[in-house]
């Protein structure tokens, strides 16, 4: 909003502008090397689903639209609440009961039979290099799922204990799905691939982690390697237990963002000694209490601690830890990349 002076919904109901243009506007504004995570294909799908949105309520503050999903074994509904100045959230999910609406659910995976690349190719026009361009994927999980059910991880849990074989099921769709956008992602030739999927085991176990996600996570990595693309994986809040997963369970290439606590359970400087033979890392400067309440100096502070930690040997990307709040000061953004400019490079 700061950038385009204009409400959050404008770009996140009316692409007016869509986000990933305004990304490259701040990444010119700031001076930073861009880390493009908008990429992405449009589907052909045989898909069976038809949407229709009305706007049912607005004020000077937010405007509430309601979305009616209508699938051949009837209808869904969801809602999503667009704010002046914040990210949109849902406030109501589509999935109200899984086992009730089980048969709805499955018509929300139709089948990708190709992709249309215009829009991807114009991103990498656009963009230049100004940074690197990827495309962001996502795998199955309590993570991927929790936005799609309106009781949440609850009804998630409750699911899994009482029809675990509806979550395996799931399981196999999102699977599937995603190996297929990972072809058809590769073949685009990205710069990097991102494996999205916060809160992988903050809202659900790490056992769980390996049972549902990891088999997606090492399929598609191991395609991305054969293909010469390298991949990384972001996850907010706990990671440790998950990079120690993956650094034997797959062929990932990079962790992002390595929160510290009470956020996550990541320190720097452990990981670096531990898996810096394994992993490259990017992070981790904490997003509230030193980029957005902190001081100029506390954040020169942060990272030049996070150079000492992490840089030797290289592999390491100076970020914050996940993203920076909404009313970040501009000076400590632009102090940041002063240090990466002064002490961030190999020489």
């Amino acid at each position: 909003q700061r950038l385009t002076g204009k409400p959050f919904w404008e770009i996140e109901m009316n692409q007016n502008p869509p986000i990933w243009k305004t990304y490259i506007e701040a990444v010119k504004r700031i001076g930073i090397d861009g880390w493009f995570i908008y990429g992405g294909l449009n589907w052909k799908t045989n898909g069976r689903v038809a949407t229709k949105s009305e706007v049912v309520s607005r004020t000077d503050e937010r405007i509430v639209v309601r979305y009616v999903h209508t699938t051949p074994a009837g209808d869904l509904t969801s809602e999503l609440t667009f704010f002046i100045a914040d990210s949109a959230s849902p406030t109501e999910k589509p999935i109200k009961s899984i086992p009730d609406d089980w048969e709805k659910l499955k018509f929300l995976y139709p089948d990708i039979l190709d992709a249309d690349n215009t829009t991807f190719e114009q991103m990498r026009r656009e963009l230049g290099d100004l940074g690197a361009l990827g495309i962001t994927l996502g795998y199955p999980g309590f993570q991927q799922w929790f936005t799609m059910v309106q009781g949440g991880l609850e009804e998630l849990t409750y699911t899994y204990m009482d029809r675990p074989e509806l979550i395996e099921e799931w399981r196999v769709m999102e699977h599937e799905r995603q190996i297929r956008i990972a072809e058809l992602s590769i073949a685009a030739k990205p710069d990097f691939i991102l494996l999205g999927g916060s809160g992988s085991i903050t809202l659900q176990s790490p056992a769980l982690f390996k049972e549902l996600s990891v088999p997606t996570i090492k399929k598609i990595t191991r395609m991305a390697k054969e293909a010469g693309i390298p991949t990384m994986l972001h996850s907010c809040g706990k990671e440790r237990a998950l990079i120690e997963i993956l650094a034997t369970e797959s062929d990932l290439d990079c962790v992002n963002p390595l929160e510290i606590a009470p956020m996550g359970d990541c320190d720097l400087a452990e990981l670096k000694k531990t898996f810096g033979g394994r992993f490259s890392f990017m992070g981790n400067i904490h997003t509230t209490d030193v980029m957005l309440s902190g001081s100029v100096q506390d954040v020169e502070n942060a990272a030049l601690k996070c150079l000492e930690d992490a840089a030797g040997g290289g592999g390491f990307i100076l970020s914050t830890g996940d993203q920076c709040g909404r009313d970040t000061p501009d000076e400590n953004i632009f102090k940041l990349v002063e240090i990466c400019k002064l002490y961030g490079r190999y020489l």
